[in-house]
């Protein structure tokens, strides 16, 4: 080996010359021969027991490091400030975000850079040596195009990031918004508490899902990591929330996504620099309320445009007529309940949450994303109700008339197809229930309160349960009759909130002799207190002994009218359920006395048996009314009305204490407006005194619609009338024909009468054989003419006047209708309908042997028409009128019908 060695020669460039593979060949067969030769000081190892070796003592060395290194926070906190000693003071400024939020850190100023700083440390025999190593953060990238796509790979030497850890967190705070009280971090020797005040519903599957969408917003805000990742701790912080940490990126070509994960779930965005917008999900488990963080994220995350920016959008936007935005920051927002809560139907554990899937706020205002304007004007809780009032706009609404006068629009004007100049709606939600809108309340009100005060003949003391808006007592106080208003309600805050926020409700001042606010007229008594309570205290079968002796001193009222503006049968199961109350309800009402009550949306023909479907609790009130003993001559009315703003039309219900009420409910549309001009009082303005309700309107709440009909013959058991809804159409029609007697099923003959020279009799007799149930004469039937009691009435004083001439007409008319009319077989009602075709040419006979045609409409098996139907006052003219074959008619029989027939 030394010779092979010492043979090389170097050049005077240093470099080897000579036969490199022979001097590895030398040095190769000299090592051989050496090996051969001399004995080994070296062993052959397995490489594989080499590396199970390699493997164990990376393993044991690993486990000593866990078990010695510190487990305290203090520790860490310590050596990170001693590492971060060296490093600049903006790093140290950002770096503290890992124990509490830097209240210098503000969204509007990007003056802070983060700074990523490194420290080792190393000991060696000759002394210890410290390095630290200083990484500026990359520069924020220029503005440019935006992508709608993501773009290219991010490889990690482009990417621009901060990942941040906030180290012990604590349970969310109950923060309200800004002013929310932040609870400092417990010791860092110590545990987090478990917190066993909190709300059991904090551990169920479920949360709060808020989506904020934000326009028009700066550019340079948006692109600036920094400023958006101070932004979302704010934010934070100030919903009471805890972050346990966050991880931002820097896109290409611009833009930035962050997320942050908190104690409670998540935050998380997405910037489009260019356009202006931001988008913002948070989301968090637990019953603290997200609502009030909103304002906050529009504060925070909504920067408005610098001027220069300002600037250059007007340039980009210049010329475009299609864009109607006028550049100001603008928000989308949406909430919603999220995730499974306990047994309850309504999602809760205790109560209805209002804002549940079942709520009218939720599915109205608050889960609605695309709104205009989205505004809350009252949100809290008496010690009855929670109260909640908005101001909501879609982008689809229009102007409405009023707007129109106001902004002087004229044919042509493009704002008549957007909502720039439309005035916002203000709903009222009471527990999460709508309750009014500003737009439609007195389409609403007129509909609940004029169709039962019009059908009391002269109302004077009216009793209203709730009504804390005030536009019940307005409806009721344009009746000139009235005399008396005695306002039950629960809740005062009700009446305050109503009286500041909407004062529309209670405005009285154009009505003549009625107080500027309906509250303060002096025929108005309001008591606060519970309705159930106090009616069952004066009129309930069980009332005290102390009060029922001191009604007995008093002059005990009684109601002409009562109004439920509560809610409805559904939302008040223990008012409306309660048959105590119902009971002391009627016994209230004087003997001609009505209830007006609301009831809801309408049914659908698809609903399913009431007593089995969400509508069961008013299946039940309404059951109770109808079996109630002092209801047993009275009716109840169903109605709906499409007008109220509602998705659904609006049912209501008036009730009777007698069934006198059904010629008032049933009158003619000119009655009722003639009744109208009477009774109700004059405005200062000489505009109608009435909006929505008139005859022709209440003409339309006579027949209830079809589904009502439906959901009540799917009752258990199937009311008797539900069998005559329609003509048997397997059954068959026998007609007359006068002008083609040998199409006509019938001969009509005409005789003189044995004896009596000048008197004729008309006999009817079948030309064919007409089975059993077959239906006779039905078009002549229905054209009878009907006539109500007060014409008839009417008609007779005037035969009774002297010197006014000839007046046999009337009076053989008068003849006519008492011998061909009949009264229709509806309860109360003063109407008679009078055969005017061949019908009236049938014979009449008291024998029952040779009678063989009758009523199509049996009489009802109790002898008296029900209470509550929706058939009869639906059919009733059908069944007035047909006729049927009593029994089988063969060809050439007389057709007989009984002398009571009805």
């Amino acid at each position: 080996m030394a010779s092979s060695s010492s043979s090389s020669e170097t050049n005077g460039n240093g470099n080897t010359n000579g036969n490199t593979n022979g001097a590895a060949a030398t040095a190769t067969t000299t090592t051989t021969a050496t090996t051969a030769t001399t004995p080994s000081n070296t062993y052959a190892v397995d490489i594989r027991y080499f590396l199970v070796m390699l493997l164990s003592a990376m393993s044991v060395f690993f486990t000593i490091g866990v078990l010695t290194a510190p487990t305290s926070p203090a520790m860490y906190s310590n050596n990170k400030s001693n590492s971060n000693s060296n490093s600049n003071s903006n790093s140290n400024a950002y770096n503290n975000i890992h124990f509490s939020i830097d209240s210098t850190l503000t969204p509007e100023s990007d003056s802070s850079k983060a700074t990523s700083t490194t420290t080792t440390s190393s000991e060696s025999k000759s002394g210890s040596t410290t390095t630290t190593t200083t990484t500026p953060t990359p520069q924020r990238r220029a503005q440019s195009k935006h992508s709608t796509e993501i773009g290219p790979k991010i490889v990690s030497g482009d990417l621009n990031e901060h990942h941040v850890n906030f180290e012990q967190p604590s349970y969310e705070d109950l923060g309200t918004g800004e002013g929310a009280v932040q609870h400092p971090h417990p010791p860092n020797n110590k545990t987090i508490p478990s917190d066993s005040n909190s709300n059991s519903n904090q551990h169920l599957p479920a949360g709060q899902h808020l989506l904020v969408d934000i326009k028009n917003v700066s550019p340079s805000f948006l692109n600036s990591e920094h400023r958006l990742a101070t932004a979302m701790v704010s934010s934070v912080r100030s919903a009471g929330l805890t972050i346990l940490s966050y991880h931002c990126h820097s896109l290409i070509p611009s833009g930035v996504s962050c997320v942050g994960v908190l104690l409670e779930s998540h935050i998380s965005f997405h910037t489009w620099p260019e356009e202006g917008v931001i988008t913002l999900d948070l989301f968090t488990c637990g019953e603290n309320p997200l609502l009030p963080v909103v304002p906050k994220l529009e504060e925070l995350f909504g920067v408005p445009r610098s001027d220069e920016e300002e600037e250059v959008w007007k340039r980009n936007n210049e010329g475009d007529d299609s864009n109607d935005d006028d550049g100001k920051v603008f928000t989308l927002w949406s909430h919603e309940l999220r995730g499974f809560r306990h047994s309850d139907p309504y999602g809760s554990t205790s109560k209805a949450n209002y804002l549940d899937s079942k709520s009218d706020l939720a599915s109205w205002v608050i889960t609605p994303l695309d709104m205009k304007v989205k505004k809350e004007v009252v949100a809290t809780n008496s010690e009855f109700h929670r109260i909640d009032i908005w101001e909501v706009l879609g982008h689809e609404d229009g102007p409405s008339y009023e707007d129109a006068l106001k902004f002087n629009l004229t044919e042509g004007d493009p704002r008549w197809l957007t909502a720039e100049i439309a005035s916002p709606n203000r709903i009222l939600f009471i527990n999460g229930s709508l309750q009014s809108m500003k737009d439609h309340e007195k389409e609403y009100h007129e509909s609940l309160v004029q169709p039962a005060m019009f059908t009391h003949p002269n109302p004077k003391t009216v009793a209203i349960i709730g009504g804390g808006e005030g536009a019940t007592i307005r409806e009721v106080l344009k009746h000139n009759t009235v005399e008396k208003i005695v306002v039950i309600e629960l809740d005062e805050l009700m009446i305050e909130i109503a009286r500041e926020h909407l004062p529309y409700m209670s405005n009285c001042t154009d009505i003549v002799d009625v107080a500027d606010n309906c509250f303060d007229d002096e025929r108005v008594e309001l008591i606060i207190e519970d309705a159930k309570k106090w009616f069952l205290e004066r009129y309930g079968d069980e009332a005290e002994t102390e009060t029922t002796a001191k009604a007995e001193t008093e002059e005990a009222i009684k109601f002409d009218v009562i109004i439920l503006d509560a809610f409805e049968p559904q939302n008040n199961r223990g008012m409306h359920n309660n048959p105590q109350f119902i009971n002391a309800l009627v016994k209230s009402l004087s003997d001609d006395g009505t209830v007006a009550i609301p009831l809801g949306e309408g049914h659908t023909i698809h609903d399913p048996r009431a007593s089995l479907s969400s509508y069961a609790p008013r299946e039940k009130f309404m059951q109770l009314l109808e079996q109630n003993d002092q209801m047993q001559n009275g009716a109840m009315f169903v109605y709906e009305e499409a007008h109220t703003g509602y998705d659904v039309p609006s049912a209501f219900l008036t009730v009777c204490k007698s069934s006198t009420c059904r010629d008032l409910w049933y009158a003619e549309a000119m009655v009722l407006d003639y009744d109208i001009n009477m009774r109700m009082r004059e405005t200062k303005s000489h505009k109608p005194i009435l909006m929505h309700f008139d005859g022709a309107t209440q003409h339309s709440f006579q027949i209830p619609p079809r589904a009502w009909e439906e959901v009540y013959c799917r009752r258990d058991p199937r009311p008797f009338e539900c069998d005559y809804r329609g003509l048997d159409l397997t059954k068959e029609l026998f007609e007359v024909d006068m002008e083609d007697e040998e199409q006509s099923s019938f001969e009509i003959v005409v005789e003189n009468v044995e004896g009596d020279e000048g008197v004729e009799v008309t006999s009817v007799y079948a030309k064919k054989d007409m089975p059993k149930g077959s239906y006779i004469m039905p078009s002549d039937l229905a054209a009878s003419f009907t006539i109500a009691e007060y014409t008839h009435e009417s008609l007779k004083a005037n035969t009774d006047i002297k010197n006014t001439g000839d007046v046999s007409v009337i009076e053989n008319f008068l003849a006519y209708v008492e011998k061909h009319g009949h009264k229709t077989m509806s309860d109360g009602r003063k109407l008679s309908y009078v055969e005017v075709g061949a019908s009236f040419m049938i014979r009449r006979s008291s024998d029952m042997d040779e009678v063989n045609v009758g009523r199509w409409m049996p009489e009802y098996p109790t002898g008296k028409q029900p209470v509550y139907s929706p058939v009869y006052d639906r059919h009733m003219v059908s069944f007035d009128l047909f006729l049927v074959a009593s029994k089988d008619i063969k060809k050439g029989d007389e057709i007989v019908k009984p002398e009571n027939l009805w």
